[in-house]
């Protein structure tokens, strides 16, 4: 199909923007106009800034155009704002087990898929369980799991702690692990792409932020993903996580059932900032 590269050439100013931008150098321009440079068709990445760079609207490609992208200008959040947000941000371990609406849910794995991923390779994979008696099913497979790897002494060295936390569940219905959230959100991306652990990283960031603008708390559940990946990924196997996948982290998510009501203040900000480079 090509890259159903087009130009309006009643639109194009013949700025070269597109040329200037394109990371692979697909794009050159004859005269005023923008091609695209036939021997480089095939590296094109898909990145599209080509089409966010035009300022008139008047390059179209893969079948996009221009007028079904939201502009930009007067739309940003103040860079106070952003702060504000991100400071604000908690780690949520207390949710009212109300769901989020599926809209809500659609709404934030749409947006994520803008995160960035290494060579634009776009292959992350968003495991989410949106439906709380799903949520529930794997609440009780993982401990009831857990519990026989327990008795039949085959945790791993250095997770002797999950003992306390099943035998709490069992007893005492307290879930440490999933934190009584709704919802799950596992990230993974096949092992052989550019960058899969960084890249699953970036999404959940990505999701965790517009999460938080959107009044929904999250928790990056590091116990999830011990308990899953390294005790018993069996369980992980029903969720049809694909096996050359690499799991990147796990999130819980939902309404929180506390309130915060000021950032907090950190003491400091490491930083290494370089004055001049040491010798050889």
């Amino acid at each position: 199909m090509g890259l159903r590269f087009s130009v309006d050439e009643e639109l194009c100013i013949g700025c070269g923007e597109c040329a200037s931008d394109c990371p692979y150098g697909v794009i050159e321009m004859q005269g005023d106009s923008p091609r695209i440079a036939g021997e480089r068709e095939g590296i094109c990445i898909g990145c599209q800034h080509c089409l966010a760079v035009c300022g008139p609207g008047a390059l179209s490609i893969h079948g996009l155009h221009p007028e079904d992208s939201l502009p930009l200008a007067g739309r940003l959040p103040t860079a106070d704002q952003l702060a504000v947000l991100m400071q604000g941000r908690r780690s949520v371990r207390r949710y009212t087990g109300t769901p989020v609406a599926a809209g809500e849910i659609q709404f934030l794995l749409d947006t994520v898929a803008c995160a960035p991923t290494g060579i634009n390779n776009r292959q992350v994979l968003f495991t989410v369980i949106d439906d709380c008696q799903v949520m529930e099913t794997l609440r009780r497979a993982t401990y009831g799991s857990l519990d026989a790897v327990i008795r039949e002494g085959r945790l791993p060295a250095g997770m002797e702690f999950f003992q306390a936390m099943v035998e709490d569940a069992l007893k005492n219905g307290k879930d440490n692990i999933f934190r009584g959230a709704p919802h799950l959100l596992i990230v993974s991306a096949p092992k052989d792409s550019p960058s899969p652990e960084a890249d699953c990283h970036i999404a959940l960031t990505y999701f965790e932020l517009l999460a938080a603008s959107m009044g929904l708390g999250t928790l990056w559940s590091g116990l999830a993903k011990w308990a899953l990946v390294m005790i018993v990924p069996e369980v992980l196997q029903r969720l049809g996580i694909p096996e050359n996948h690499q799991v990147g982290y796990m999130m819980v998510f939902g309404y929180p059932a506390v309130t915060y009501h000021r950032t907090v203040q950190r003491a400091s900000t490491h930083v290494n900032r370089v004055q001049a480079l040491a010798a050889a």
